[in-house]
């Protein structure tokens, strides 16, 4: 095994040097990536399993997706949020899940304007930056959103502090804050989602205002010795929105803002999903998941051209990371977007970068990092990069990989003709 590879396979601190770090088995990390495995909400067994299954396969961390910070930011009803009906399932589960020797991670998450949930428990609509069409809720009807008022943003600001003390509570390890991928914090730091004419609005410093704000609100309510990671997007991917220049000032911010780690991601789940998987298309899948014959027709229509296929190639998001890296001063640096090959695994540990995440890989392949370990340089992840697991995390079940499900198929025949 060649040094870089021993590097990402080998013990290491996550944390900016500013509180005492997490120390991690290795240097790989279990994307966040919604699980749908919450049914009515709640954290069961179906959740539990798929993270140990991905713990018992050698992963340094793991991470819950979606860990909503109140019920009206979920995108629909069947997600889990911070509250106390959750707390005896979510610490049993992490309790036994840091057995494995593997560290856990809660992306903390807000779905802003973006939302299907017809189970709104606080508001009458759901709120981003300004009122806008909420594209995620049309087929649900729910076609509109408000614009968040300065007490709405308080308001914002506090869930995000309360589910911080909440998660350190029930024994997360540390909390990734997503800023991208066109959520709630997403919306205020792209110029396309956010027109506001007050501070938080206009100049990027000022669209960073709530996510700088919902920052310290998180480490004040976690202390010094608990990592704080970031989700950034390097671009949205559409006309308008956020670009790579841009998110490298953002970069800068959230560093000089006090984050231990930055995760380099783009696209929006908005306006250009692809830009964030690359592969085939989601289409498919997706149409599959609509609720009725009609928008199963009018997706039909539409759909390759709203999500259409991208050449997948190793490393997609890499040079914007170097980018990122290159500017910041404390704050490590985390890998995402195509890193499944370890001849990528060792291109991004020789370029200095401190953690890689992986979400599409391991849902093929839970045991990814140890037998990435047993074979070295002859490993193949078996990701196809066809992203038929995407659409998974709304039908029944979960997220799940097909090529997997049909692999354990053929040897359950095997067995059974044994």
């Amino acid at each position: 095994m060649s040094e870089h590879l021993k590097r990402a396979f080998s013990p290491a601190t996550l944390g900016n040097g500013q509180g005492k770090g997490l120390e991690l088995r290795n240097r790989i990390i279990k994307a966040a990536t919604f699980e749908g495995k919450t049914p009515d909400g709640v954290p069961g067994d179906a959740l539990h399993q798929f993270h140990r299954e991905i713990c018992d396969g050698g992963v340094g961390m793991t991470t819950i997706g979606y860990c909503t910070t109140e019920a009206d930011g979920r995108i629909s009803d069947q997600m889990m949020y911070m509250g106390e009906y959750a707390r005896p399932q979510l610490s049993n589960m992490i309790a036994d899940l840091k057995t494995t020797g593997a560290k856990v991670s809660g992306q903390m998450t807000h779905c802003g304007n973006f939302s299907q949930n017809t189970q709104l428990q606080r508001l009458k609509r759901v709120q981003g930056p300004t009122p806008q069409p909420n594209l995620a809720g049309v087929i649900a009807g729910k076609y509109w959103s408000d614009g968040m008022s300065h007490r709405d943003i308080d308001y914002l600001v506090d869930t995000y502090y309360n589910a911080a003390l909440f998660m350190k509570e029930v024994g997360f390890d540390a909390a990734e804050i997503h800023f991208s991928h066109g959520y709630g914090l997403s919306q205020f730091i792209s110029p396309k989602t956010n027109t506001r004419k007050d501070e938080y609005g206009g100049s990027l410093e000022n669209r960073m205002r709530l996510p700088l704000r919902v920052l310290d609100a998180v480490r004040k309510a976690v202390g010094d010795d608990f990592p704080i990671l970031g989700k950034m997007g390097l671009t949205d991917g559409v006309k308008g929105g956020l670009n790579e220049d841009e998110a490298v000032r953002v970069a800068e911010l959230l560093d000089q803002g006090g984050i231990d780690a930055l995760i380099t991601s783009g696209g929006t789940s908005s306006f250009n999903v692809m830009h964030m998987f690359r592969g085939d298309s989601v289409a498919p899948g997706m149409i599959e998941t609509m609720p009725n014959a009609f928008f199963k027709g009018v997706f039909s229509l539409i759909g390759k051209r709203m999500w259409p296929s991208l050449p997948y190639e190793e490393l997609y998001f890499l040079d914007g990371c170097k980018r990122v890296r290159d500017v910041v001063k404390n704050a490590q640096m985390i890998y995402i977007g195509g890193c499944h090959e370890m001849n990528s695994l060792e291109t991004v540990m020789k370029e200095g970068i401190d953690f890689v995440q992986l979400g599409r890989a391991m849902i093929r392949n839970p045991n990814y990092v140890n037998d990435a370990m047993a074979q070295q340089e002859r490993f193949h992840s078996g990701c196809t990069h066809c992203n038929r697991c995407v659409p998974t995390i709304s039908m029944p079940g979960g997220v799940h990989c097909h090529l997997r499900e049909q692999e354990k198929a053929l040897l359950m025949q095997r067995s059974a003709k044994v």
